[in-house]
């Protein structure tokens, strides 16, 4: 691993807890399932922990997202003629740009697991497997199902576009600084909406993601209150289509991530188109 003197402490401001443990890095590069001549994406190398395995297993094009200047330059000296380092935040990126079978792997940064993860899974088209380390409570909230206190909006979002499972759980004394919690490995399964021309991967239902974000975002901000109390608020009528199948004494909490997929498509909760360019 990288140590020296001249190696710079880890930053806060960019949420920096760099693993240390070979065996663990080994392991979760191996949930990535690398085989063949693949395209592998990873946010945040960082010193390389998971970079050098990734590279072992041999993928035909493995890129890097790394913000910090210094880990940018050191990985692409390090990796020169194997791969390509991108200086940028990966928040900014446009996922959409990655249309070709790609697989992405990381350890998140706490601070920006959340956002980022919602970003990726509905706007990558080409993702095809994905492998991230996030912080313990978080993975909890991912893979939360409906009645649970971890149960929310995140949960409803990422479970619409994927099948996120959780591997196994890192303890903090394997990164270096230590951070004051525990982490979590999770694998995720992209949902396609067109599963055959995307090699077979899983189907997911047609639904608007931009409704669906309304729906939860109305829903869980008032998560205790029943469904027909919640529609009466935005000004609808409490009665639910039949045809959608849901109660309106029913609350969000209760709701599966299939449900919100069916209720994003009643008016009240239909997303304004965005205004054309």
């Amino acid at each position: 691993m990288c140590r020296g003197k001249n190696i710079p402490r880890a930053k806060k401001s960019l949420g920096q807890n760099f693993l240390r443990d070979k065996n663990i890095a080994r392991r979760i590069v191996s949930l990535l399932d690398i085989s063949g001549p693949e395209r592998v994406l990873e946010i945040g190398p960082g010193p390389g922990a998971l970079t050098d395995f990734i590279l072992e297993a041999g993928p035909a094009f493995l890129l890097l997202v790394e913000k910090d200047p210094y880990w940018a330059r050191e990985r692409l000296q390090k990796g020169a003629g194997r791969l390509k380092v991108i200086l940028a935040d990966a928040l900014q990126m446009n996922w959409a740009h990655f249309t070709d079978p790609w697989k992405f792997i990381g350890n998140l940064p706490y601070n920006i697991a959340s956002p980022l993860l919602w970003e990726i899974f509905p706007c990558a088209p080409g993702l095809t497997r994905a492998v991230f380390t996030v912080q313990k409570e978080v993975g909890l909230r991912i893979t939360a199902q409906p009645g649970t206190a971890a149960y929310g909006a995140l949960s409803v979002w990422l479970q619409s576009f994927s099948r996120p499972k959780a591997e196994f759980i890192v303890p903090p004394q394997v990164f270096r600084p230590s951070p004051k919690v525990e982490s979590m490995v999770l694998s995720f399964l992209p949902l396609k909406k067109d599963a055959e021309k995307a090699g077979g991967l899983l189907a997911r239902p047609d639904f608007n993601p931009r409704s669906l974000a309304r729906a939860l975002h109305l829903c869980f901000q008032a998560r205790r209150k029943q469904l027909g109390v919640i529609l009466r608020g935005l000004g609808a009528e409490a009665q639910i289509p039949e045809e959608l199948g849901l109660d309106p004494q029913t609350r969000p909490e209760r709701l599966s991530p299939e449900d919100f997929q069916r209720l994003c498509r009643y008016a009240p909760f239909h997303a304004p188109q965005p205004e054309p360019d």
